[in-house]
């Protein structure tokens, strides 16, 4: 078991310098390592899949726009489904057993308040997850494909309208099984499918074990990381659970002290957090990019607290932001009129020269993404 005391000393500059290493945006990854990538950074958020791509691009060397889609949807080396928060995710399909174990371990849809929002039993829940898996194996269904046939064996005349409500709250219990996740579109209408007859055979993982993975893997893009940091992004345990899981890691893991912020990290990862300085680094990184999601909001050395309400806005939305050294110094926005691609930058503070012109050079680099001529605006 790791020891919790003397915890070791970290300054927020030597580990933001670290997870901008770790994100690959202080130096973007190789041409074709989009895959390693994604499992790096535990996954892709994929509210917006436009966003999905952008946060390929800002750490993968000359990535193509076409490669998400087709890792998706032809080579299937990638797989969309509802994930760490409920939210939507491209995770590497090789590991969607992982991802799947750990998920199961949620719990939330199990418990009264749910049920009772829902109008369901604990009994009709497990009926709904089953039959749900039944209709997808070996086809590809839109929303209200999938309640008609759903509906139909359970034999249920109310249940279509719940189950094509807008934000998939009662499908997501039957992802987290491992009973559903996305198809190809039919047009603009969303499909899903089951993952055992769209994803390779592969071999089931205990589920403790997984999330003992998986929290190894999230301090490892995202720590040193407080107990808060993790229970908010896994958003299946408590802070006292996401404690437990630090402490299950034993001596892989170890307590540190960051500038007075209780944190854990991976042991093996601690000389070289020591050792990580500023590189003049600088990021367009696209609404719900990872790294804004999993950073450490609280922090003013992440983001000054009067500029907090416009990144982590309202209803969850993360707004694009201006990465320099690791912390969100502006916010932006693009737009494609025409053949050009217009950028505008609105800074919260003033920032050295040297990002001004990484900030310019990273525009160039996303109209040449999205094929059009750079036009960019900077405020403040």
């Amino acid at each position: 078991m790791a020891k919790e005391s003397p915890a070791r000393r970290l300054s927020w500059k030597q580990v933001l310098a670290w997870r901008v290493d770790r994100h690959h945006l202080r130096e973007r990854a190789d041409t074709g390592s989009m895959l390693q990538v994604v499992v790096s950074i535990c996954g892709l958020h994929a509210q917006l899949m436009s966003s999905a791509e952008l946060s390929v691009w800002a750490r993968v060397e000359n990535l193509e726009r076409e490669e998400v889609q087709q890792a998706l949807w032809e080579e299937r080396s990638l797989v969309k489904t509802w994930a760490m928060r409920g939210t939507l995710h491209l995770l590497p399909s090789n590991e969607f057993p992982l991802w799947q174990a750990a998920l199961s371990t949620y719990d939330h849809y199990l418990k009264g308040a749910w049920l009772r929002a829902y109008g369901m039993s604990q009994p009709e829940l497990e009926k709904l997850i089953e039959t749900i898996g039944v209709v997808l194996n070996g086809s590809m269904l839109t929303r209200e494909e999938l309640a008609r046939r759903v509906s139909q064996e359970i034999g249920s005349e109310d249940l279509p309208a719940r189950l094509t409500g807008s934000w998939g709250s009662m499908l997501k219990p039957a992802a987290f099984r491992g009973e559903l996740c996305f198809a190809p579109n039919a047009g603009r209408n969303v499909r899903f499918t089951r993952p055992a007859s769209w994803l390779p055979a592969a071999l089931p993982v205990e589920p403790a074990e997984a999330l003992r993975e998986v929290t190894r893997r999230y301090l490892g893009a995202y720590g040193p990381a407080t107990r808060e940091d993790f229970a908010r992004w896994w958003a299946g345990l408590s802070p006292a659970g996401a404690l437990k899981a630090f402490k299950a890691l034993g001596d892989k893991a170890l307590p540190v002290d960051v500038e007075g912020a209780e944190s854990w990290m991976l042991a093996g990862q601690l000389e070289d957090v020591t050792k990580a300085t500023p590189q003049k680094s600088v990021s367009l990184l696209p609404a719900f990019d990872p790294y804004v999601i999993g950073a450490p909001r609280g922090q003013a050395h992440f983001l000054a607290a009067e500029a907090k309400a416009r990144v982590y806005r309202p209803q969850g939305w993360i707004s694009p932001v201006v990465l320099v050294n690791g912390r969100i110094v502006g916010i932006w926005k693009h737009e494609k009129k025409g053949s050009r691609i217009e950028v505008a930058v609105d800074l919260f503070e003033k920032v050295p020269a040297w990002a001004r012109r990484k900030v310019e050079r990273e525009t160039e680099r996303l109209a040449v993404f999205l094929e059009g001529e750079p036009l960019l605006k900077i405020e403040g």
